[in-house]
């Protein structure tokens, strides 16, 4: 399944999911501009468990930031085309109302918080992986936790793939973000030491963090659990 966007218009203006994405974009072109020199750039921004516990260093000529910092840049870059797009994309269904039941400046906090607790479940994992994860990924991962619980009855427009046939639905938000996760929990057993490719336990860390971490940062009147919106004809 393939989520094009959600019945679930939010009330106030999005800016901090907004500036999220429009920062993602620009750090993705500042990593083109780089040409060859990206995969450099990848090693000085990105997060590598091992050099977070300082358990291995980075060449002095890569060495840029302090390594927590690292936890922060690594939000904002992508590996590709297709990581920024679909990130952002996640990012701009379900951001919107997440930001909407917080409010601007607790949002931006529970997001980076967020992609924190992700960052730290992927080092768990695998803390002597030199690898450098990058990818807005598992801040993302904590919106959808946060969505699931918000609005789990929302209707979200997906596109279902049957063999060569390509058709849409519009399903609860709780199947479609469900399936998502079970797909992370199976995703990360079936890639259990391996090294590089997709940092899935970061995804469960994050979405995990965004479920919990959710009645603590919305407004009091906002509803967990909230009914789905009815809409009328006329």
């Amino acid at each position: 399944m393939f989520p094009l966007h959600d019945d679930n218009p939010a009330q106030a203006v999005p800016y901090v999911t907004w500036a999220l994405i429009a920062a993602c974009a620009l750090a993705f072109f500042w990593q083109l501009s780089l040409g060859n020199a990206i995969q450099s750039a990848v090693y000085s921004f990105g997060m590598i468990p091992a050099v977070l516990l300082d358990s291995r260093s980075l060449p002095v000529e890569l060495d840029l930031l302090p390594a927590w910092m690292t936890v922060f840049t690594s939000m904002f870059l992508h590996g590709g085309w297709m990581h920024l797009i679909g990130n952002m994309l996640y990012l701009w269904i379900f951001g919107n109302n997440v930001e909407d039941a917080m409010g601007h400046r607790r949002f931006i906090v529970f997001y980076l918080l967020c992609g924190v607790i992700a960052a730290l479940s992927q080092v768990a994992l695998d803390p002597a992986s030199e690898t450098p994860m990058i990818g807005a990924s598992g801040a993302i991962s904590g919106v959808l936790g946060a969505y699931i619980l918000l609005y789990p009855h929302a209707r979200v427009l997906v596109v279902i793939p049957i063999v060569i046939i390509i058709t849409t639905a519009r399903i609860a938000a709780y199947w479609v973000l469900g399936f998502w996760f079970v797909m992370q929990l199976f995703s990360t057993a079936a890639n259990a030491g391996q090294q590089g490719g997709v940092a899935f336990a970061a995804h469960i860390g994050g979405f995990v963090a965004g479920m919990a971490l959710i009645p603590f940062f919305k407004h009091p009147h906002v509803p967990l659990f909230a009914p789905a919106r009815r809409y009328y004809q006329r």
